[in-house]
C-alpha cells in the first residue's frame, strides 16, 4: 500500500545529516570513553568558526553600520538554532547596557518552542513573515537566518522577506551551500558530520553559539561598549554587578579605594560609564 503523503526532500548529501565516515560506534564505548570523546569532539567548532573570521568580520561591521543609523540585528532559526539566537540577544543588554530592541531573536514556533519543541514549524517558509512585520523590519536591519543545515525553510523564508522590505541578510550555516539569492552574507561554520549522527546540537551548535557571541561582542566593542578588556557599559543592578563595576573603576583609577569607588558610581546613578567619563573629565581639567 502507498502512502498518500508527500515524501520529504532528501537531505543526504547535507554535511551535518551525514554519518562520519570512521565507523564510530557510540554504544560500543564505555563511558569514560563516550565522555571524553564527546568533549574532545567540541574542538572542531572553535576551528570552524576561526575559519570563518573573514565572512563574519564583514558581518560585523554591516551591523555595526546598520546599528549605527538605528537599525537592528534580528535572529531567525528554529529548534536549536533559534534558542541560540534568542539566547545570544537575550544576553545583550545585561553584558553591554543595550536596548532591548537592538538585538531581535525569534524562533519558529515563539518562545513557547524555548522549552518544548515545535519541529513542525520549521518547515513553514512564511512563518516568520508576520514577526518580521510586526518589527517593521527596514533598511537599517540585518536580518540574520540561523541554519546548522543550511536548508530550514522558516529562516531561509524569513531572510528572502526581510530582503523584500529592504534589510540586509544574512546565513550562518554549519554545512556548506551556495549563498542564497537573497542573501547578502554567507558565513560557513564548516563542523563537518557529527559523531551522533543529524544531532547539529553538538558540534554545529557549539560552533553557532561561538559565532553568535563573537559576533555580537565584536559589534558592541566596535560601538565603544569596551574599554580595554572590561565591560564599560555597565548598570550596577545587582551585587554581581556592583562589585564588577568597583573593581573596574579601581583598575582604571588606581588612586580610588573601594569606599570611593563606591561613591562615584552612585554619584552617577550606578552607571559605570557615566562615573568613568566624569572621573576622566575632572582629571583632564585638573591636569
Amino acid at each position: 500500500m502507498t502512502s498518500s503523503r508527500p515524501l520529504p526532500p532528501d537531505r543526504g548529501h547535507v554535511d551535518t545529516e551525514r554519518p562520519r565516515g570512521d565507523g564510530l560506534a557510540l554504544d560500543a564505548l564505555d563511558t569514560e570513553s563516550l565522555v571524553a570523546l564527546l568533549a574532545s569532539d567540541q574542538r572542531r567548532a572553535v576551528e570552524a568558526v576561526e575559519r570563518a573570521a573573514t565572512p563574519l568580520a564583514s558581518l560585523v561591521d554591516r551591523v555595526v553600520a546598520g546599528m549605527a543609523a538605528g537599525g537592528r540585528l534580528i535572529y531567525l532559526g528554529a529548534g536549536t538554532s533559534g534558542r541560540l539566537g534568542v539566547l545570544d540577544a537575550s544576553e545583550c543588554p545585561p553584558t553591554f547596557h543595550s536596548d532591548p530592541g537592538q538585538v531581535v531573536g525569534l524562533i519558529a514556533g515563539g518562545d513557547a518552542a524555548l522549552r518544548r519543541s515545535s519541529e513542525g514549524a520549521e518547515d513553514d517558509a512564511e512563518g516568520a513573515v508576520p514577526e518580521l512585520d510586526r518589527l517593521g523590519v527596514g533598511r537599517n536591519d540585518v536580518v540574520v537566518g540561523i541554519a546548522a543545515g543550511g536548508t530550514t525553510p522558516w529562516p531561509l523564508g524569513g531572510i528572502t522577506a526581510a530582503k523584500r522590505r529592504g534589510a540586509t541578510t544574512a546565513l550562518i550555516s554549519c554545512a556548506g551551500r551556495d549563498r542564497p539569492d537573497d542573501c547578502d552574507h554567507l558565513v560557513v561554520l564548516d563542523t563537518g558530520p557529527e559523531p551522533l549522527t543529524g544531532s547539529t546540537r553538538l558540534g554545529a551548535g557549539t560552533a553557532t553559539k561561538i559565532a553568535l557571541n563573537t559576533l555580537t561582542t565584536a559589534v558592541f566593542t566596535r560601538m565603544g561598549k569596551v574599554r580595554g578588556g572590561r565591560m564599560i557599559d555597565l548598570r550596577a543592578t545587582n551585587d554581581k554587578l556592583h562589585d564588577r563595576c568597583l573593581r573596574i573603576l579601581m583598575e582604571l583609577f588606581p588612586d580610588l579605594d573601594r569606599a570611593e569607588a563606591d561613591r562615584r558610581l552612585d554619584a552617577a546613578g550606578d552607571h559605570l560609564r557615566t562615573a568613568v567619563e566624569t572621573l576622566e573629565q575632572e582629571r583632564t581639567c585638573s591636569g
